[in-house]
């Protein structure tokens, strides 16, 4: 029972496997890579085109047990850290009748079902729009579509198996006609961050976006937009003159 209210729910994730998978299996791996690496080092020194010919030198000359012992213990750090990234990214979905909840290691949020419309996962996201089709919740996530979608039926919440807007979405290119005031430069500041891999940056101008009544989606590199009409209405007539100009 969920102790906030007792109200039964269901709980998304990847379970106790998945964090297997993640602290054995990358370890292992590492310590696999690390062996490897010990085993290849002399062959790797004579090769003229690999990079880092100091450290594989030094590498090489090093006596038993360290040679092998040190690049496996670096590989099993390295699958450690990973392990603890993919920890930490790992999203949790609990879902009762009144609300779900969106858990990682750095947010926990909940969003109501009585604002939220319709939930569905497109892209590898998880989505959740309200009445007017702006977004109250955006996550990225590959739990399992079957378990998603059973999850929030099972609790009466509207579920769809595609983005219903899909269709009303528009590619973005620089001077579009259309976008509320400001948008433009939110879109191609944006762009920067997606080419850059800055994630936050994309992130938090998605947000302000949001706020201009503007719904995204991407494609690669490509950013497509739509228009919530309610938002992008009150958006515009803000920007107009005392006259109504």
């Amino acid at each position: 029972m969920d102790t906030a209210g007792y109200r039964p729910h269901t709980v998304v994730s990847g379970g106790p496997l998945e964090l297997a998978v993640l602290w054995g299996g990358f370890p292992l791996l590492g310590a696999g890579a690390g062996w490897l690496l010990a085993a290849a080092t002399g062959w790797l020194a004579r090769l003229p085109w690999v990079p880092f010919q100091g450290l594989l030198e030094w590498l090489d000359q090093l006596p038993e047990p360290q040679a092998t012992a040190g690049p496996i213990a670096v590989g099993v750090l390295a699958g450690l850290v990973l392990a603890g990234i993919g920890t930490a990214e790992r999203l949790i979905v609990t879902v009762d009748a009144a609300q779900v909840r969106l858990r990682r290691s750095d947010q926990d949020r909940t969003v109501a079902r009585v604002d939220t419309r319709v939930v569905f996962l497109a892209d590898g996201h998880l989505v959740l729009l309200d009445g007017d089709g702006a977004e109250l919740a955006r996550e990225s996530t590959d739990l399992p579509v079957t378990q998603l979608a059973g999850a929030f039926r099972t609790h009466g919440w509207g579920w769809s198996d595609d983005d219903p807007h899909r269709s009303a979405y528009r590619l973005w290119v620089p001077d579009l006609p259309g976008l509320p005031a400001g948008a433009d430069a939110l879109l191609r500041a944006r762009e920067r961050a997606v080419r850059k891999d800055r994630r936050d940056d994309a992130r938090e101008l998605r947000r302000e976006l949001g706020l201009l009544g503007v719904v995204l989606r991407d494609e690669g590199k490509r950013q497509y937009w739509r228009a919530v009409a309610g938002r992008l209405d009150e958006s515009t007539s803000a920007d107009r003159e005392p006259d109504g100009r």
